[in-house]
Protein backbone atom coordinates (compact mmCIF):
# COMPACT_ATOMS: atom_id res chain seq x y z
CA UNK A 1 0.00 0.00 0.00
CA UNK A 2 1.13 3.58 -0.69
CA UNK A 3 2.20 5.28 2.37
CA UNK A 4 -0.25 8.46 1.74
CA UNK A 5 -4.15 7.83 0.77
CA UNK A 6 -6.73 10.66 0.14
CA UNK A 7 -10.10 10.12 1.55
CA UNK A 8 -13.47 10.83 0.76
CA UNK A 9 -15.22 12.00 3.83
CA UNK A 10 -15.07 16.27 2.41
CA UNK A 11 -16.56 15.17 -0.50
CA UNK A 12 -19.62 13.89 0.58
CA UNK A 13 -20.23 16.23 3.82
CA UNK A 14 -18.95 14.18 6.31
CA UNK A 15 -17.38 16.25 9.04
CA UNK A 16 -17.02 14.75 12.91
CA UNK A 17 -16.82 18.29 14.61
CA UNK A 18 -18.56 20.23 12.61
CA UNK A 19 -22.21 20.68 11.30
CA UNK A 20 -21.71 24.10 9.57
CA UNK A 21 -18.48 23.02 7.86
CA UNK A 22 -20.31 20.14 6.72
CA UNK A 23 -23.01 22.54 5.01
CA UNK A 24 -19.86 24.19 3.31
CA UNK A 25 -18.53 20.98 1.59
CA UNK A 26 -21.89 19.81 0.78
CA UNK A 27 -22.29 23.40 -1.58
CA UNK A 28 -18.12 23.21 -2.89
CA UNK A 29 -18.66 19.54 -4.00
CA UNK A 30 -21.98 19.65 -5.76
CA UNK A 31 -20.87 18.93 -9.03
CA UNK A 32 -18.57 15.36 -10.04
CA UNK A 33 -15.70 17.97 -11.48
CA UNK A 34 -15.23 19.47 -8.72
CA UNK A 35 -14.54 16.31 -6.80
CA UNK A 36 -12.18 14.98 -9.64
CA UNK A 37 -10.21 18.41 -9.51
CA UNK A 38 -9.34 17.87 -6.02
CA UNK A 39 -8.01 14.47 -7.25
CA UNK A 40 -6.35 15.47 -9.53
CA UNK A 41 -4.92 18.05 -7.36
CA UNK A 42 -3.44 14.74 -4.87
CA UNK A 43 -1.99 13.22 -8.42
CA UNK A 44 -0.33 16.02 -9.19
CA UNK A 45 1.52 16.44 -5.58
CA UNK A 46 2.09 12.45 -5.98
CA UNK A 47 -0.33 10.84 -4.09
CA UNK A 48 -1.98 7.75 -6.14
CA UNK A 49 -4.71 6.40 -4.03
CA UNK A 50 -7.65 7.03 -3.05
CA UNK A 51 -10.01 5.29 -0.30
CA UNK A 52 -13.57 5.55 -1.15
CA UNK A 53 -17.01 4.86 -0.38
CA UNK A 54 -19.33 3.31 -2.56
CA UNK A 55 -21.36 6.07 -2.86
CA UNK A 56 -23.26 6.82 -6.10
CA UNK A 57 -21.25 9.87 -7.14
CA UNK A 58 -18.06 7.47 -6.74
CA UNK A 59 -19.50 6.07 -9.99
CA UNK A 60 -19.51 9.12 -11.75
CA UNK A 61 -16.32 10.24 -11.01
CA UNK A 62 -15.00 7.01 -12.97
CA UNK A 63 -16.77 7.72 -15.64
CA UNK A 64 -15.26 10.97 -15.58
CA UNK A 65 -11.71 9.54 -15.56
CA UNK A 66 -12.48 6.81 -17.91
CA UNK A 67 -12.55 9.34 -20.79
CA UNK A 68 -9.05 10.18 -20.16
CA UNK A 69 -7.36 6.70 -19.32
CA UNK A 70 -3.97 7.63 -19.81
CA UNK A 71 -4.42 10.05 -16.92
CA UNK A 72 -5.54 7.45 -14.46
CA UNK A 73 -3.47 3.96 -15.84
CA UNK A 74 -1.89 3.85 -12.47
CA UNK A 75 -4.38 5.38 -10.20
CA UNK A 76 -5.59 3.25 -7.49
CA UNK A 77 -9.01 2.73 -5.73
CA UNK A 78 -9.41 1.41 -2.05
CA UNK A 79 -13.30 0.89 -2.02
CA UNK A 80 -15.34 0.53 1.16
CA UNK A 81 -18.31 -1.24 1.67
CA UNK A 82 -21.23 -1.58 1.63
CA UNK A 83 -22.49 1.87 1.79
CA UNK A 84 -25.99 1.26 2.87
CA UNK A 85 -27.94 4.45 1.96
CA UNK A 86 -27.90 4.16 -1.43
CA UNK A 87 -29.73 0.95 -1.43
CA UNK A 88 -32.66 2.19 1.23
CA UNK A 89 -32.67 5.28 -1.23
CA UNK A 90 -32.88 3.03 -4.26
CA UNK A 91 -35.03 0.82 -2.98
CA UNK A 92 -38.01 3.85 -2.31
CA UNK A 93 -37.22 5.22 -5.70
CA UNK A 94 -36.89 2.08 -7.99
CA UNK A 95 -38.37 -1.21 -6.07
CA UNK A 96 -36.74 -4.37 -4.95
CA UNK A 97 -36.11 -5.70 -8.49
CA UNK A 98 -35.60 -1.75 -10.17
CA UNK A 99 -32.60 -1.97 -7.21
CA UNK A 100 -31.54 -5.31 -7.98
CA UNK A 101 -31.04 -4.23 -12.06
CA UNK A 102 -29.33 -1.27 -10.78
CA UNK A 103 -26.75 -2.60 -8.67
CA UNK A 104 -26.00 -6.47 -8.83
CA UNK A 105 -24.22 -7.51 -12.81
CA UNK A 106 -25.58 -10.16 -14.76
CA UNK A 107 -29.02 -11.55 -15.66
CA UNK A 108 -31.69 -10.25 -13.15
CA UNK A 109 -33.40 -13.14 -13.20
CA UNK A 110 -30.88 -15.43 -12.33
CA UNK A 111 -29.28 -12.92 -9.51
CA UNK A 112 -33.28 -12.86 -7.85
CA UNK A 113 -33.07 -16.39 -8.36
CA UNK A 114 -29.73 -17.24 -6.12
CA UNK A 115 -30.55 -14.33 -3.83
CA UNK A 116 -33.90 -15.09 -3.32
CA UNK A 117 -32.71 -18.80 -2.42
CA UNK A 118 -29.71 -17.81 -0.59
CA UNK A 119 -31.89 -16.04 1.69
CA UNK A 120 -34.20 -18.55 2.23
CA UNK A 121 -31.02 -20.95 3.52
CA UNK A 122 -30.07 -17.98 5.64
CA UNK A 123 -27.00 -18.75 3.14
CA UNK A 124 -25.39 -15.57 4.41
CA UNK A 125 -21.73 -15.88 2.80
CA UNK A 126 -23.79 -16.52 -1.01
CA UNK A 127 -25.69 -13.10 0.13
CA UNK A 128 -22.40 -11.43 0.73
CA UNK A 129 -20.80 -12.51 -2.46
CA UNK A 130 -23.90 -10.85 -4.48
CA UNK A 131 -23.65 -7.87 -2.62
CA UNK A 132 -19.72 -7.35 -2.68
CA UNK A 133 -20.40 -7.99 -6.69
CA UNK A 134 -23.14 -5.23 -6.50
CA UNK A 135 -20.09 -3.00 -5.27
CA UNK A 136 -18.14 -3.15 -7.00
CA UNK A 137 -19.91 -2.96 -10.44
CA UNK A 138 -18.71 0.54 -10.85
CA UNK A 139 -14.94 0.29 -10.10
CA UNK A 140 -14.94 -2.29 -13.38
CA UNK A 141 -11.45 -1.72 -15.31
CA UNK A 142 -9.98 0.40 -12.17
CA UNK A 143 -7.24 -0.49 -9.95
CA UNK A 144 -8.55 -1.85 -6.98
CA UNK A 145 -5.56 -3.39 -4.71
CA UNK A 146 -7.44 -3.59 -1.82
CA UNK A 147 -10.94 -3.20 -0.73
CA UNK A 148 -12.16 -3.12 2.37
CA UNK A 149 -15.31 -4.08 4.72
CA UNK A 150 -16.55 -0.68 6.28
CA UNK A 151 -16.90 -0.63 10.31
CA UNK A 152 -20.38 -0.28 10.57
CA UNK A 153 -20.47 -4.02 9.32
CA UNK A 154 -17.18 -5.27 10.66
CA UNK A 155 -17.69 -4.51 14.32
CA UNK A 156 -21.67 -5.35 13.65
CA UNK A 157 -20.28 -9.31 12.39
CA UNK A 158 -17.39 -9.31 15.16
CA UNK A 159 -19.88 -8.59 18.18
CA UNK A 160 -22.44 -11.13 17.03
CA UNK A 161 -19.51 -14.11 16.60
CA UNK A 162 -20.12 -14.14 12.59
CA UNK A 163 -16.22 -15.14 12.51
CA UNK A 164 -16.82 -17.43 9.28
CA UNK A 165 -18.07 -14.46 7.11
CA UNK A 166 -15.10 -12.49 7.45
CA UNK A 167 -13.01 -15.62 6.62
CA UNK A 168 -15.40 -16.53 3.34
CA UNK A 169 -15.22 -12.16 2.30
CA UNK A 170 -11.53 -12.61 3.00
CA UNK A 171 -11.19 -15.65 0.24
CA UNK A 172 -13.94 -14.14 -2.28
CA UNK A 173 -12.20 -10.66 -2.30
CA UNK A 174 -8.70 -12.62 -3.54
CA UNK A 175 -10.15 -15.37 -5.67
CA UNK A 176 -13.03 -13.34 -7.63
CA UNK A 177 -10.87 -9.72 -7.97
CA UNK A 178 -7.39 -10.78 -7.36
CA UNK A 179 -7.40 -8.34 -4.54
CA UNK A 180 -6.61 -7.86 -0.76
CA UNK A 181 -9.31 -7.98 1.71
CA UNK A 182 -8.74 -4.78 4.20
CA UNK A 183 -10.73 -4.35 7.81
CA UNK A 184 -12.36 -0.74 8.37
CA UNK A 185 -13.01 -0.75 12.69
CA UNK A 186 -13.12 1.15 15.32
CA UNK A 187 -11.43 -1.45 17.80
CA UNK A 188 -8.26 -2.65 16.82
CA UNK A 189 -7.09 -4.57 18.98
CA UNK A 190 -9.89 -6.62 19.21
CA UNK A 191 -10.08 -7.24 15.02
CA UNK A 192 -6.36 -8.14 15.55
CA UNK A 193 -7.10 -10.99 17.90
CA UNK A 194 -10.02 -12.39 15.81
CA UNK A 195 -7.76 -12.45 12.65
CA UNK A 196 -5.18 -14.44 14.23
CA UNK A 197 -7.97 -16.54 16.14
CA UNK A 198 -9.88 -17.40 13.03
CA UNK A 199 -6.88 -17.96 10.77
CA UNK A 200 -6.40 -14.44 8.50
CA UNK A 201 -3.02 -13.58 8.07
CA UNK A 202 -1.35 -10.53 8.14
CA UNK A 203 -4.52 -8.66 8.04
CA UNK A 204 -5.30 -5.11 6.77
CA UNK A 205 -6.50 -2.92 9.52
CA UNK A 206 -8.14 0.39 9.17
CA UNK A 207 -8.94 2.15 12.37
CA UNK A 208 -8.34 5.41 14.13
CA UNK A 209 -5.43 6.39 15.55
CA UNK A 210 -4.33 9.81 17.41
CA UNK A 211 -2.95 11.10 20.44
CA UNK A 212 -6.54 11.94 22.40
CA UNK A 213 -8.13 8.67 21.63
CA UNK A 214 -10.66 9.96 19.19
CA UNK A 215 -12.93 7.17 18.15
CA UNK A 216 -10.74 4.71 19.15
CA UNK A 217 -12.42 1.69 21.20
CA UNK A 218 -10.11 0.45 24.08
CA UNK A 219 -7.46 2.82 25.71
CA UNK A 220 -4.43 4.34 24.15
CA UNK A 221 -1.92 2.74 25.83
CA UNK A 222 -3.53 -0.72 24.36
CA UNK A 223 -3.18 0.84 20.98
CA UNK A 224 0.41 1.75 21.08
CA UNK A 225 0.97 -1.85 22.60
CA UNK A 226 -0.81 -3.63 19.43
CA UNK A 227 1.30 -1.18 17.27
CA UNK A 228 5.15 -1.53 18.76
CA UNK A 229 4.48 -5.16 19.29
CA UNK A 230 5.33 -7.99 16.90
CA UNK A 231 1.86 -8.90 16.01
CA UNK A 232 1.26 -9.85 12.38
CA UNK A 233 -1.06 -7.30 10.74
CA UNK A 234 -1.09 -4.03 8.98
CA UNK A 235 -2.37 -1.23 10.41
CA UNK A 236 -3.50 1.72 8.07
CA UNK A 237 -4.22 5.20 10.45
CA UNK A 238 -7.58 7.31 9.82
CA UNK A 239 -8.53 10.17 11.33
CA UNK A 240 -5.31 10.94 12.73
CA UNK A 241 -6.31 14.65 13.31
CA UNK A 242 -9.29 13.85 15.06
CA UNK A 243 -11.46 15.92 13.23
CA UNK A 244 -9.74 18.82 13.81
CA UNK A 245 -9.13 18.75 17.24
CA UNK A 246 -5.62 18.13 16.28
CA UNK A 247 -2.80 20.23 14.85
CA UNK A 248 -1.54 18.74 11.43
CA UNK A 249 2.14 18.67 12.72
CA UNK A 250 1.21 17.26 16.15
CA UNK A 251 -1.14 14.89 14.76
CA UNK A 252 1.42 13.28 12.08
CA UNK A 253 4.62 13.61 14.54
CA UNK A 254 2.22 11.13 16.85
CA UNK A 255 0.88 8.77 14.08
CA UNK A 256 4.56 7.94 12.08
CA UNK A 257 6.32 7.24 15.16
CA UNK A 258 5.27 3.63 14.87
CA UNK A 259 7.09 2.06 12.12
CA UNK A 260 4.23 -0.56 12.25
CA UNK A 261 1.96 1.96 10.47
CA UNK A 262 1.80 1.16 6.62
CA UNK A 263 -0.49 4.13 5.69
CA UNK A 264 -1.83 7.12 6.46
CA UNK A 265 -5.42 8.05 5.19
CA UNK A 266 -6.38 11.88 5.50
CA UNK A 267 -9.30 14.04 3.70
CA UNK A 268 -8.03 17.38 2.36
CA UNK A 269 -9.60 19.68 -0.34
CA UNK A 270 -6.91 22.33 -0.82
CA UNK A 271 -3.61 22.63 -3.00
CA UNK A 272 -1.83 23.60 0.56
CA UNK A 273 -2.98 21.28 2.58
CA UNK A 274 -3.09 18.47 0.59
CA UNK A 275 0.85 19.68 0.34
CA UNK A 276 1.64 19.95 3.74
CA UNK A 277 0.11 16.92 5.27
CA UNK A 278 1.44 14.39 2.56
CA UNK A 279 5.02 16.32 3.28
CA UNK A 280 4.03 15.83 7.11
CA UNK A 281 3.67 12.10 6.86
CA UNK A 282 6.63 11.28 4.82
CA UNK A 283 8.93 13.61 7.08
CA UNK A 284 7.61 11.56 9.80
CA UNK A 285 8.19 8.23 8.41
CA UNK A 286 11.28 9.41 7.10
CA UNK A 287 12.93 10.26 10.91
CA UNK A 288 12.23 6.42 11.96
Amino acid sequence: MDRVILGDNQFFAVNHLSDERSRAQALRFKNDQSILDVIDTAIDCGINTFMCTTHDRIANIIDLMKKNPKRYEKFNFHPCMPYAHKYANAVTELGIMGTLKAYIPGNILAVASKAGLAYVRKDFPTLMELLIDAEMKMFRGMNTPVIFLQNVIVDLLYGLGMDEIFVHYAEYIKKKYNAEPGFITMNMPRMVDMCERIGIKNPIICSSINKIGFRMSGSIEEYEEYLNSDREFRPMAMQCLAAGALKPDEAMEYVTRFPKIESVLFGASSKAHIEQTKELIEKGFARQ
